[in-house]
């Protein structure tokens, strides 16, 4: 599938500020894969599908995390937000085949991390979090780390977040933390 077709397939999906949202993050993958030779093609497939199931009804998604044996039941126990990578990943190997296990890993865990990440699952974790898009705290200093050492960025990328959640009294799901952890 090329990066257009998989962009096509996302775009009735997502609302319109989120398919640009998707756009970025894809050219931002690209940009990192590059850098840190990664499998391009990859990059930008996982960066395309990232958000395909970001507007999937919520009982929708409820459903395959209790459903599918693969999927943590933990999930529910954490906010929904956290719920359409992993959702995501199994709908597209369902829809329309998609089975490298590479590009299903780092659509599943773009928004926590998890431990021992691939290069692949961290440069489409980073080019969600510091696409051109992005503008909070914090995130230059990422995209500024992230011009020379991978790890480095997603490591402060997840350190900012788990502060972020902290501070606003909300959980942290735990495989931000064994990311983190993994990485430091």
């Amino acid at each position: 599938m090329t990066r257009e077709e998989a962009l096509e397939y996302v775009r009735p999906s997502l609302k319109a500020h989120r398919y640009e949202h998707t756009v970025r993050v894809t050219d931002t993958a690209v940009q990192l894969a590059e850098r840190f030779k990664v499998d391009v093609k990859k990059a930008e497939l996982a960066a395309a599908f990232h958000d395909y199931a970001k507007y999937k009804p919520l009982d929708v998604m409820r459903r395959w995390i209790v459903n599918d044996r693969r999927l943590s039941k933990d999930l529910l126990h954490y906010h929904h937000e956290l719920w359409h990578g992993p959702v995501g990943a199994l709908m597209l190997e369902q829809e329309i085949g998609l089975t490298d296990p590479e590009i299903l890993s780092a659509i599943s865990c773009h928004t926590t991390g998890k431990t021992h990440m691939s290069l692949l699952d961290k440069v489409v974790f980073l080019a969600d979090y510091m696409e051109p898009g992005r503008n909070f705290p914090g995130v230059e200093e990422v995209r500024h780390l992230a011009e020379k050492n991978l790890d480095e960025a997603c490591a402060l990328a997840l350190k900012n977040t788990i502060v972020f959640l902290v501070g606003k009294e909300r959980t942290v799901y735990p495989d931000t933390f064994y990311a983190y952890n993994g990485l430091i």
